[in-house]
């Protein structure tokens, strides 16, 4: 794969070409939040499973309760309740001329009875009010007796959820290749499923390299700095849909990176580093990587890069392990980090999980600068900027510089300026990816 400089997109061709789907596994439906179907899903109980009230009310029949008025009440017999959860009046129990039942929200409307009248339509069976009465009726016991006058007539099946009348046994509830989201997950559980078949949320392991690196929270002394990308590049992959895992900064020792990446195979379906694949690292690194694994492996083995792209020039991609599992290793400035994972790691995430929407949205806007911006001839430049999508304008945050992650974090998209693009005018219209 060697060769004097790579493209942006020869790069990602590369990578999108080596990863593969995960295999489907059924999974419990809050395990399965955020992955895609492998099978289509096909109703097999009604929803609603029953006729039921969709309001606190009376069950009646239409003819009982036509030209009711305020003036002129409908007197009903309450010939028992019908409760939520409860099978519904006894079985020789049916709402005949003259009667009503007393019903509650989600309760299954009785025999005979052919509409619901709102209990805000009735004095609610005494002369106490409607709230109280329903209140007061609520602790009486089945089959309890009384009166109610109704104040305004109704049509059939008014408040009531008619069985089926979401989805009927037979029908598609979700086709293959869906996103179960939370909706989703509502619709299946609704209709019985506690399981579903799904391409798993791939396990991402990020680890960070440099001797200079120390934790948040812990005292700098000479020369150190924080890691700042282990953090950030775990959140990323969990933003886009991974099960991610922070591995922390490991010192530029080959034979204990080498050992770091070797233990965590076996809970990686990818592996990101960050930092040691520029000049100076670079052999470090390429050591330590070059047998990480099963060396015996055919097609194992990190190729390392020149990408024509500012920032984030130097790149390293391969497959490690028996199980050849993916291999990304970015650049170690924060920015350079950043820009890659979104570039290359995001879409190799999306492809493990079966996604078609591998990239972030990419718009066209006109730059918002008051002096043109220069970019080197031959590299794709990825700037900071944010993105006023009622104007259609994109504006810079910060200057070029691959260590300026202030600005990265104000930022809320990426300006693109083409490898033939030395200098970006003012009102230039260019391509724009929206991190959020």
């Amino acid at each position: 794969m060697s060769r004097t400089i790579w493209s942006v997109d020869e790069h990602l061709d590369d990578i999108l070409a080596t990863v593969r789907r995960l295999e489907p596994i059924e999974l419990q439906l809050p395990d399965a939040q955020g992955c895609v179907l492998v099978k289509d899903v096909v109703v097999e109980v009604a929803l609603p499973p029953f006729d039921n009230s969709s309001m606190d009310g009376y069950a009646v029949r239409i003819a009982d309760v036509e030209g009711a008025s305020e003036e002129f009440p409908a007197v009903l017999t309450v010939i028992g309740d019908v409760a939520a959860g409860s099978a519904g009046l006894a079985d020789d129990q049916v709402v005949g001329p003259g009667q009503a039942a007393r019903i509650m929200t989600g309760a299954p409307l009785p025999a005979g009875a052919e509409a619901v009248v709102p209990v805000e339509w009735t004095d609610g069976g005494s002369g106490e009010g409607p709230a109280a009465a329903m209140r007061a009726h609520s602790d009486a016991p089945e089959g309890a007796t009384g009166e109610v006058r109704v104040h305004r007539s109704v049509k059939a099946g008014a408040h009531v959820r008619e069985r089926g009348s979401d989805v009927m046994p037979g029908d598609l509830a979700l086709r293959a290749g869906s996103i179960v989201g939370p909706p989703q997950i509502g619709l299946l559980a609704a209709i019985g499923r506690s399981t579903v078949v799904v391409r798993p949320r791939p396990r991402v392991v990020v680890l960070s390299t440099g001797s200079e690196l120390v934790q948040p929270g812990e005292e700098l002394t000479g020369g150190q700095i924080y890691d700042s990308n282990s953090y950030a590049l775990t959140a990323a992959a969990r933003d886009a849909g991974a099960i991610a895992y922070r591995v922390g900064a490991v010192t530029d020792d080959a034979e204990t990176l080498r050992a770091t990446i070797e233990d965590q195979l076996i809970r990686a379906d990818i592996v990101v580093t960050t930092g040691g694949v520029s000049v100076g690292a670079y052999d470090v690194v390429k050591e330590a990587l070059s047998s990480v694994g099963d060396e015996d492996e055919p097609g194992s083995g990190i190729d390392f890069r020149k990408l024509a792209m500012q920032p984030g020039k130097p790149q390293g991609f391969g497959s490690i392990g028996p199980d050849h599992t993916p291999l990304l290793a970015l650049p170690g400035n924060p920015v350079s980090s950043y820009v890659s994972f979104e570039l290359f790691v995001r879409p190799a995430i999306r492809a493990l999980m079966g996604r078609t929407d591998l990239h972030r949205p990419t718009v066209r806007a006109v730059l918002a600068v008051d002096k043109a911006l220069t970019s080197p001839a031959g590299r794709r430049q990825f700037l900071r900027g944010t993105y006023d999508e009622e104007a259609g304008t994109v504006t810079p945050v910060g200057g070029s510089g691959s260590h300026l992650i202030a600005a990265l974090a104000q930022a809320d998209a990426l300006i693109v300026l083409p490898e033939d693009t030395t200098s970006a005018e003012p009102g230039t219209e260019t391509d724009v990816i929206l991190l959020r």
